[in-house]
């Protein structure tokens, strides 16, 4: 999983399966993340992910609630059509906020955030490109 922390966000790039033994990998990624920066919002980069089962929904449950909590949200971005009917038969796609991509998912931001990007030359990104 990569992590890149930009001027409109953070995103955690999701790839192969979000299972039992990698929705751990999540959890630890997104705990030393959301430590380090309070940059709202938070986005899942689903285009990779090929599989979602129970505790991957529940993984990202529990992400969504910890950063509702703080005030934060989480956008998924990219859902495969395999994974977004998982969504769709479970409820979840009233609850998560779906995009297209990732770029849709971070300009969704406020208002001020075009002023900020516009501010800082359309160089929004401060791609730290970690990969957990």
């Amino acid at each position: 999983m990569d992590v890149r922390t930009q001027a409109r966000g953070v995103v955690f790039t999701l790839r192969g399966e979000l299972d039992f033994d990698s929705v751990v990998q999540l959890h630890e990624a997104t705990e030393r993340e959301l430590e380090r920066t309070d940059k709202p919002p938070v986005v899942a980069d689903c285009a990779g992910l090929a599989f979602c089962d129970s505790s991957g929904i529940g993984g990202l449950l529990r992400l969504y609630q910890r950063l509702s909590a703080q005030g934060r949200t989480l956008r998924l971005a990219a859902v495969p059509a395999s994974v977004a009917r998982l969504f769709a038969l479970t409820g979840l796609d009233q609850l998560f906020s779906v995009h297209a991509d990732v770029d849709e998912a971070l300009g969704t931001d406020t208002a001020g955030q075009a002023a900020a990007d516009a501010t800082d030359g359309g160089q929004g990104a401060i791609d730290e490109g970690r990969s957990a």
